[in-house]
């Protein structure tokens, strides 16, 4: 599912408008259509409806609204703000449309604007501003964004919360931003709901189709995307009759570390649930017994240092590579590290401690091999590429190192996001809160190390990774509840989330 930044959703307007040969103000009309019934879906005639319109056609979708709202029998208050005496002409015909509508308690507001009182019992459509705007709410618009916040009120937000842009709000003044409950966007979400800052101001989001042109979605480019269910499909390679563990590939996990064991063992486990043909485990000899007896399909490379990773080893026979998870920061893992990097030709997978290890050898992240994937947290990211204001920045900081790196990245978290070394940004709309507990991502590098050695390619690899790893949580959550889940849980259920990508 494309995510289009907002000053490509206007030319998507146009292109509908344009080859479907309708005019603005009947597109406007669907789109007050499909919002009206997903209003109702979700409320009935008890709740009293305050909407807030504002002079552009965020404020007109409003205005059509209160008019259908109205008409099902609904007790409607409108409030349109009107204070430089210029509406836009679909804004300026559905205010026309409403005056002559009965059962509205319609108010234009030019100049001094007496707050209504809003209670718990009222429900507010919040048609101030849509996702146009470039730059914070002020003045008297804030004030009213202030009120409407101050309030008990249920508050529905068309589109975007008034006053939050789609991307970057980095300026921007929250105090001035509408806090909705909920957030109808039409046809396609924005990338400002997936960072996690947003989420108290956009509330829970649903799509409203309003039968904007697919043609149209499909021709404008945009660099920001969300995996689908069907992109997945599409990937995954068939097994044939005749394969056997060599087709599948012999993948290298260096892992684990005295007391840290469990992480190795979590990796390896997720990697042979995940369609690996061979595993070989590199790691300290104090972790031997452990992994020959936790992790039994797999083979055991025991290093010399009985405590730490402390001696690369080659890496000829393998066709994929994942290091970090429990690793430690030993000094001597450090060096080991930067050796290993040294005799890897491949991509190769970096997690865990292997990152913060990078974090302090900053000039080696451009020697990588083409190709090599990173994992971070936001944490770890940070400590690569320094201090972040908001989500937005760290995404952009983030794709700039892959593009000068050449490498991927995985940036975990909600909404997981593959970023390209094109810049392009592959969002995952699987997992939950369950997830967020020790070792889930030393599972997921588990299993980006199984898709590599499988032979699929690193955006692949990537994009199979994180939608499988969160559908197995999701398919956890669904039989365990979120509190009780726990890492372990999310390898049970990889293969039956294999198998709904599968089938």
């Amino acid at each position: 599912m494309k995510i289009f930044q907002t000053n490509c959703i206007k030319k998507l307007d146009n292109y509908t408008i344009e080859n479907e040969g309708i005019q603005s103000i009947d597109l406007m009309e669907r789109a007050a259509t499909a919002l009206t019934e997903a209003v109702i879906e979700r409320w009935d005639t008890e709740y009293p409806i305050v909407v807030f319109a504002g002079p552009g056609n965020n404020g007109g979708d409003a205005l059509a609204m209160a008019r259908m709202l109205a008409e099902k029998s609904y007790s409607v208050e409108v409030y349109l703000f009107n204070t430089k005496g210029a509406l836009s002409p679909d804004c300026q015909l559905n205010k026309e449309l409403l005056e002559i509508t009965t059962g509205v308690d319609f108010h234009e507001i030019t100049s001094q604007f007496t707050p209504p009182q809003l209670t718990s019992k009222h429900l507010v459509i919040d048609g101030l501003f849509g996702s146009g705007l470039t730059k914070p709410l002020s003045g008297g618009f804030a004030a009213v964004v202030k009120h409407i916040n101050a309030s008990s009120a249920t508050i529905v937000s068309i589109d975007i919360p008034s006053g939050l842009m789609g991307e970057d709000n980095t300026f921007n003044i929250r105090a001035n931003i509408i806090r909705a409950d909920v957030t109808l966007s039409i046809q396609l979400p924005k990338v400002s709901f997936l960072f996690a800052e947003n989420e108290e101001i956009v509330g829970d989001w649903d799509l409203v189709d309003i039968g904007l042109s697919q043609k149209g979605i499909e021709e404008i480019d945009t660099c920001y995307s969300i995996i689908e269910l069907e992109d997945i499909q599409q990937c995954i390679k068939p097994r044939s009759k005749f394969a056997h563990k060599g087709t599948f590939g012999h993948a290298l996990l260096i892992a684990g570390s005295y007391g840290m064991a469990g992480a190795s063992v979590l990796a390896a486990k997720a990697c042979l649930r995940s369609g690996v043909g061979l595993l070989t485990i590199h790691s300290p000899f104090i972790n031997n017994n452990i992994l020959q007896t936790s992790v039994p399909e797999a083979m055991v490379e025991n290093d010399i240092h009985e405590r730490v990773f402390a001696e690369a080893t080659s890496t000829d026979d393998y066709q994929a590579v994942a290091i970090g998870p429990g690793l430690g920061q030993n000094e001597i893992t450090e060096i080991a590290l930067l050796d290993q990097l040294n005799e890897c030709q491949g991509p190769v997978i970096l997690d865990a401690d292997a990152l913060n290890i990078l974090s302090k050898n900053r000039d080696i992240i451009n020697k990588l091999p083409k190709g090599s994937i990173l994992t971070p947290h936001p944490k770890e990211l940070e400590r690569l590429i320094g201090k972040c204001q908001n989500s937005f920045e760290r995404l952009s900081k983030a794709a700039d190192l892959a593009r000068i790196a050449n490498i991927y990245i995985v940036l975990k978290g909600a909404y997981t996001a593959v970023i390209t070394p094109e810049s392009n940004y592959y969002f995952n709309p699987t997992g939950n809160p369950g997830m967020a507990c020790g070792g889930s991502g030393d599972i997921l590098t588990g299993v980006i190390l199984a898709l590599m050695a499988q032979g699929y390619s690193s955006e692949e690899a990537c994009k199979i990774g994180v939608f499988t790893h969160g559908l197995a949580g999701d398919c956890a959550r669904k039989k365990l509840g979120e509190i009780s889940m726990k890492s372990s849980d999310i390898i049970e259920y990889l293969p039956m989330a294999f198998k709904l990508i599968s089938e």
